[in-house]
């Protein structure tokens, strides 16, 4: 038999490019700092390279988070029966991820992981970039404040807000308009709900063709940030992780904890040894999609929670409840904010986390799926999108780490709606 030549992992080929942009920037910025040269490739080669890969998930990103939040939204209404328990989720839902962003903006802000960077250096590259992303980040001049930012959420044309990039306005368009097919719940209904879930396979597909990309990408991106910032790079990722983490930390021992004893009536000791097995495959997956069978087998073998109520919760969570990639998403965008010298107001922050909020529900539950979110945001407040090359290299292991929270949050809020529902069998607090 002829033996197919092992593959090697897309993760591995992301990490790959890292290191090779790293130490290649690495290399310039020691040996040939200022040359003429460095400057032609990055402007005609890397910078182009990187681009394109950004441009193609600007192209996909707004069908995604549409379609992804108006189906996450609709499909509350599966089961007529479940109508009162799909309102009590997507109710627990948006509280996790409140909780969960603004955790991470306080974080982020305390111990600040991004700042310190030579200011001149930073602003060099913002200005490199907002020229090199042209038309992308056009829109990145007066952002509305105060009472105007609000009404700004409320979108007068939903085709000119897609048009501009408008993600919050698009995103409050797409949970109106799930909710409008959640009350329908009509034949003609259902079959919108299906093409729409249509489209979101269909970019799903696009979107992982285009991050096969991302290799190249990466490289392109570390090679030009790592000639201008050196060995202050490397200082900066390492906070930024230790930041992340901390944030995916006390959201899974301190709020889930709190959510278990006193709304869910189990003990957080106790729920995490019977939850350990689908934490542990979240976590080898990067995938709450992936996860989801195990997750299912766990509430209904271990934590003895109703079927109808478990399924109901898990299947939506997977998708919709992402507290770890609100974090994720939170902890990121502020962090590259800091390290470009881009200073963001109370008002533009508190968009931040509304959007993230949207985000953590709208965003796939597939590895890398909050890419696009991430860059979009960026763009939108003025931050060069292409900085998401500093975070992809380390992307991989936090993708794990979040994706063990996100799973963890779907049996947490599993466990609290289905208190009241019915007698939840062995759920008890020893």
């Amino acid at each position: 038999m002829k033996v197919e030549p092992a593959r090697m992992p897309l993760q591995m080929k992301m990490l790959a490019g890292f290191l090779i942009g790293l130490c290649a920037g690495l290399i310039v910025h020691v040996t040939a700092p200022g040359e003429p040269w460095v400057k032609t490739v990055t402007t005609y080669v890397t910078g182009p390279v990187g681009q394109i890969f950004l441009r193609l998930l600007f192209m996909l990103v707004i069908p995604l988070l549409f379609s992804a939040l108006v189906v996450g939204v609709a499909k509350m209404a599966d089961a007529a029966s479940l109508k009162r328990i799909g309102i009590k989720t997507l109710l627990f839902t948006v509280a996790l991820s409140s909780i969960a962003v603004a955790l991470s903006l306080v974080v982020v802000n305390v111990f600040q992981p991004g700042a310190g960077v030579d200011p001149a250096l930073a602003q060099r590259l913002l200005v490199d970039a907002r020229e090199g992303a042209g038309a992308i980040l056009s829109k990145s001049a007066e952002t509305p404040t105060g009472v105007a930012a609000f009404l700004n959420i409320i979108p007068n044309n939903v085709i000119a807000a897609a048009a501009d990039n408008d993600i919050l306005a698009v995103m409050f368009f797409a949970l109106v308009f799930g909710i409008g097919v959640l009350l329908v719940n009509s034949s003609q209904s259902q079959r919108l709900q299906d093409a729409i879930e249509g489209i979101f396979q269909v970019t799903m597909r696009l979107i992982g063709i285009v991050v096969r990309l991302a290799p190249i990408a990466i490289a392109s991106f570390m090679f030009n940030l790592a000639a201008l910032f050196g060995w202050d790079l490397l200082i900066r990722l390492s906070a930024y992780v230790g930041v992340v983490l901390l944030a995916l930390l006390l959201q899974m021992v301190v709020v889930y904890s709190l959510a278990l004893r006193f709304l869910g009536g189990v003990s957080p000791a106790w729920f995490f040894r019977q939850s350990h097995e689908a934490i542990v495959m979240a976590f080898s997956t990067a995938s709450s999609n992936a996860t989801l069978p195990t997750a299912l087998r766990v509430s209904e073998s271990k934590l003895k929670l109703p079927p109808a109520v478990a399924r109901f919760v898990l299947t939506i969570g997977a998708t919709a409840n992402q507290n770890g990639t609100a974090i994720f998403e939170g902890v990121t965008v502020l962090f590259l904010a800091q390290f470009f010298g881009v200073d963001l107001t109370l008002g533009q922050q508190l968009t931040v986390l509304l959007v993230c909020i949207l985000g953590g529900i709208g965003t796939a539950g597939v590895p890398a799926g909050s890419l696009p979110v991430v860059a979009l945001i960026l763009g939108s407040i003025g931050v060069p999108p292409e900085g998401i090359g500093l975070v992809l290299g380390v992307d991989r292991f936090l993708d794990m780490c979040r994706t063990a929270l996100n799973v963890t949050g779907d049996l947490t809020a599993a466990v609290v709606i289905s208190r009241g529902e019915k007698p939840a069998g062995a759920a008890v607090s020893n």
